[in-house]
């Protein structure tokens, strides 16, 4: 068994593990593979194994390797902080986008979402510890931007996103997820219809299944150590 199976066999192994502690069905947890500056050909290697999500968190980065893996079924995912320079490109390229947070750019993915193409598929990001250095919407404001999500008509509101404090304490890290069940919760009793809480990394994988998430982005412990930048460039 090569490097890259028995990564992947080894995080299935932890998703299994998980969703059997806590008593939930394993097809309920989707695994994203976070393929952010990894090479096109590592992406098809994983992809091999039977992946079919990837998360890129660059617009640019994420179409070249598009490119090279045209002939692929691959699900993409945007998951980093979305500039309104980069809404055309993510709303044309993505199949998924994580990690909006505020209404302009909820417009303008819905605008330039091409007509040919199925509604493109959302996750509202909330800074669930509110943290003012990091992306995502607050708490209080969710309510409105569902809202703004559910009128547009090339985009479809699947769920949630959050990224907690790095380095809390696992109390504190189930609290978080916690309060991410509870405002989904309250989401879908104002009649919303969502599927999709995507919150647990490599770290807390085990943590997020347990309080209910139901994808978890996952990408040292797919690919191994990021290489820089530059050079997961020149690879693809």
């Amino acid at each position: 068994m090569n490097p890259v199976e028995q990564r992947f066999n080894a995080v299935g192994t932890r998703i299994d593990e998980a969703c059997s502690a806590a008593a939930r069905e394993r097809a309920k947890v989707r695994l994203l593979a976070v393929s952010k500056q990894h090479s096109a050909e590592a992406i098809r290697a994983l992809h091999a194994l039977g992946q079919v999500a990837f998360g890129e968190n660059r617009a640019q980065e994420a179409i070249g390797k598009m490119a090279a893996l045209s002939e692929l079924p691959i699900e993409w995912h945007f998951i980093g902080p979305i500039q309104s320079n980069k809404t055309r490109d993510i709303a044309r390229h993505f199949d998924w986008v994580q990690s909006v947070d505020r209404a302009k750019i909820l417009r303008k993915l819905d605008a330039y979402r091409p007509d040919g193409l199925a509604p493109l598929q959302l996750c509202l990001q909330v800074n669930i510890d509110q943290e003012p250095q990091k992306a995502g919407i607050n708490p209080e404001q969710l309510a409105e931007l569902a809202a703004l999500a559910q009128s547009l008509e090339r985009v479809r509101l699947r769920g949630l996103m959050c990224i907690p404090t790095a380095g809390a304490d696992a109390q504190a890290t189930a609290t978080s997820f916690q309060r991410m069940v509870a405002l989904q919760e309250m989401l879908k009793e104002q009649g919303h219809c969502l599927d999709t809480l995507s919150m647990g990394m490599s770290g807390d994988l085990e943590l997020a299944v347990m309080e209910g998430s139901t994808m978890v982005r996952v990408g040292t412990d797919l690919f191994g150590p990021r290489p820089p930048r530059t050079q997961a460039g020149t690879q693809l």
